[in-house]
């Protein structure tokens, strides 16, 4: 992703909340049979501060992208959606498109089989615990050997990223009065309304217009 320094995401805190907030992934290896993608829910990993992450993927997917033999790219979308040139103040414009993205990349450190199952078990509190009546990975009717056999299946790995590029263009280069239309247009009842995206440029706006 060409960086522009205009958009540029360079707060650790901030890049963490765009994880946090959307673990559903892209992984991308370059191999010898050309690009690999696979799509997987990716946590930021809990004994850090930094951005290293942790996950898994199935073994026959491990088979195709080789982790821990070469780089590995994981993209994070955060919210994303259409702009109308309709929304701007009458001076010349096209449409685009605004959006915030996070890319760590690095070369994955493979798993053990206990470190695999902690990681699969915090995927799974994750998402369960905000149910009424969450089904945890170790409780029944899910037995021990059912959950090793589920993990033995499955190859995890951590990965500290070498390289970040994390971008949130969201009409930071227009006048604040403008930001504030078009974010009013998105919080609209309008065929391109989007909540999340019109509070993600609430935040990014406030952060630039911040003495």
């Amino acid at each position: 992703m060409r960086q522009n320094p205009s958009f540029a995401m360079t707060d650790v805190a901030e890049l963490r909340r765009v994880i946090e907030a959307n673990p559903w992934a892209t992984l991308v290896s370059h191999t010898p049979d050309g690009l690999i993608a696979s799509h997987y829910a990716v946590l930021l990993d809990p004994e850090r501060d930094d951005l290293t992450i942790v996950g898994h993927v199935g073994k026959p997917d491990d088979a195709i992208h080789g982790l821990g033999d070469s780089e590995l790219l994981v993209v994070f979308q955060g919210p994303h959606g259409y702009i109308s040139p309709g929304w701007y103040d009458g001076s010349p414009a096209v449409p685009t498109w605004n959006f915030t993205a996070v890319h760590l990349a690095g070369v994955p450190e493979i798993l053990s089989g206990e470190e695999n199952l902690r990681v699969l078990d915090g995927l799974v509190q994750r998402f369960e615990a905000p149910l009424p009546d969450p089904k945890l990975m170790w409780a029944p009717p899910n037995d021990p050997e059912f959950v090793r056999r589920l993990e033995r299946g499955t190859v995890g790995f951590r990965l500290t990223p070498t390289r970040v590029v994390a971008k949130r263009k969201l009409s930071q280069n227009r006048p604040v009065e403008t930001v504030e239309h078009v974010i009013a247009e998105l919080e609209g009842a309008g065929p391109y309304a989007n909540p999340a995206l019109a509070a993600e440029m609430r935040r990014a706006n406030a952060a630039r217009v911040r003495p």
